[in-house]
């Protein structure tokens, strides 16, 4: 698993992040001895598995959690998508709508210079629902949870060396704020997160910040560690994270949450490789 890009809400340049990272939300699966084949989600973090693939052009899905910018923003920027000899499928979650349609209303002009369509290669862009499917050889089950502003899916992606839960926005307090404050452990949740070698959620708050921003959409640290004790994950991966979150802070924010639990705890660090 790539970790392509780690930041929530907007890319964070500048030297003070340059450790843990400053571009949006994009993961790369491949299979072992085999280049990505499997990406979720395409921010600005969708240009670094142009680097991974040595430029060769992508053959594969791409598939979105949610449509807001900073999950989408590196589409036209990636090199090895818009490419000649591309063959690209991209899935959104289903909301009434066609998905090349949903993506132009982001990706057209006068707010972007081309709209979906003009992208090099074949490319399909198609939508999914809460339910379970086989993708580019995993297994994939998603299911809808709590964000802001328009369906989200969380997803769980299995092959025969391992599994990994994804829920890169998630604001689980809006179906009640739970037993520790920090939001419900609802179902979909748990149907995704248990016994998944790893998972990657959403931390970009801290626990005293949710209450000032519990309509932002997303979750506080405590809440991953919290799903993965009762889930039995093996390991959680903090992602997301804020933009003005140092990374310094950030360090601070994941010993903390590592204090909690037997479970290891990590951040989720651009550039980085996770075996699975």
């Amino acid at each position: 698993m790539y970790l392509c890009g780690v930041r929530g809400s907007s890319p964070s340049p500048g030297p003070e992040f340059s450790i843990t990272g400053g571009h949006t939300s994009c993961v790369a699966l491949a299979h072992d001895g085999e280049a990505p084949r499997l990406v979720l989600d395409a921010g600005t973090g969708l240009r670094r598995l142009t680097q991974t693939l040595e430029r060769r052009p992508f053959r594969g899905t791409i598939v979105l959690s949610h449509l807001h910018w900073d999950h989408m923003m590196g589409l036209p920027f990636f090199a090895s998508g818009d490419h000649p000899d591309a063959d690209v499928r991209l899935l959104l979650p289903e909301q009434g709508e066609n998905a090349e349609a949903l993506l132009r209303r982001a990706m057209s002009p006068p707010s972007f210079p081309i709209t979906p369509s003009q992208l090099r290669g074949h490319w399909r862009f198609e939508t999914y629902d809460s339910t379970g499917y086989e993708i580019e050889g995993f297994e994939v089950i998603a299911r809808e949870i709590p964000h802001t502003g328009g369906r989200t899916m969380g997803l769980r992606i299995e092959d025969s060396t391992g599994s990994v839960a994804y829920l890169p926005d998630h604001a689980p307090h809006q179906l009640g704020w739970g037993a520790h404050g920090v939001g419900e452990l609802h179902q979909a949740a748990l149907d995704l997160v248990v016994d998944a070698d790893v998972l990657v959620h959403d931390a970009q708050y801290t626990s005293e910040e949710l209450p000032a921003r519990a309509t932002w959409g997303h979750a506080a640290v405590d809440y991953p560690v919290e799903l993965a004790e009762r889930c039995g994950a093996r390991r959680v991966v903090l992602f997301h994270h804020d933009p003005f979150r140092t990374d310094a802070e950030l360090a601070v924010i994941r010993d903390e949450g590592a204090r909690t639990t037997d479970i290891p705890v990590e951040l989720a660090v651009e550039g980085s490789v996770i075996d699975i």
